[in-house]
């Protein structure tokens, strides 16, 4: 590992689903550091899967489809492409860069996403979705989630469907293992993740862990974390990107404060914790 690298010598933790963790992982590699991959949920394909054909087989009927995640993308689109493909007049949105890099993977050349805020307040903000008298609506997600994005689209008129395309499950691993690598840092991208790793830990690994600086990927996991007694949480720019630089960031202070393992960074933007 070369020392000049600005993640050299450090055990970074991904705690993202394995499928959704390898450009991740890559990343932090090429930066020098070592990457800890421990899923905390685990993605898998619908044991019944006739609720979701019964929907493909009505596509036509819509006028918008939203795709809530990647793995939204990956099952909802896979299944949709074994229904015979998306209809030309069904247009496509999602939440985040990521799912909508994946519609772009899967040739949606036009897919409606917000450019600031990834998350449903931030697609609900566009114009495109604000008068929806009479549209109809689907949307592909996982076994459950949140309804803010449903409930508000039908109080703007919309007829909204949920339709689930992949179910998620608590994955279990032996968190000592986790301790014993000795992290330098954790990453999480989503709440029910965060608690899921949580509710592994007894009190003595909950004090040492949320003394290890945690990197999410959205506010909302940011205010989970700080219920939880997480010390010092970093809020980072959306994307693998943006996680790297922040990550990043993070490493350059922390050298240069040798003295002091975990500094107090604020989200590299001086503000946040």
């Amino acid at each position: 590992m070369a020392n000049h690298l600005p993640l050299a010598g450090l055990n970074i933790v991904v705690t993202r689903p394995r499928e959704q963790a390898a450009s991740l992982a890559n990343g932090i590699e090429i930066l020098g550091g070592v990457c800890i991959q421990f899923p905390l949920l685990e993605i898998t394909p619908l044991p019944d899967d006739r609720p979701l054909r019964a929907v493909l087989a009505r596509l036509p009927e819509f006028q918008l489809a939203i795709f809530i995640s990647p793995n939204a993308v990956r099952y909802g689109m896979a299944a949709i492409r074994n229904a015979g493909g998306l209809p030309d007049s069904l247009h496509a949105a999602t939440v985040g860069l990521s799912s909508a890099k994946a519609l772009h993977d899967y040739g949606v050349e036009k897919v409606i996403a917000p450019q600031q805020r990834f998350d449903s307040e931030g697609l609900l903000a566009l114009p495109e979705l604000q008068q929806l008298n009479g549209k109809r609506v689907v949307i592909f997600r996982g076994d459950s989630g949140r309804e803010l994005l449903g409930d508000t689209l039908k109080a703007r008129g919309a007829d909204v469907e949920y339709v689930t395309c992949y179910q998620r499950s608590k994955a279990q691993h032996d968190v000592t293992a986790l301790l014993a690598a000795n992290p330098d840092a954790v990453t999480v991208s989503s709440s029910e993740a965060l608690h899921h790793l949580w509710e592994m830990l007894n009190a003595t690994g909950k004090e040492r862990l949320a003394a290890i600086p945690l990197f999410v990927s959205h506010e909302r996991i940011a205010a989970a974390a700080r219920k939880l007694g997480w010390q010092q949480i970093i809020t980072a720019s959306a994307g693998d990107e943006g996680m790297l630089s922040d990550l990043t960031a993070w490493a350059e202070l922390r050298k240069s404060r040798p003295s002091q393992r975990h500094v107090p960074w604020k989200n590299g933007k001086k503000g946040k914790k």
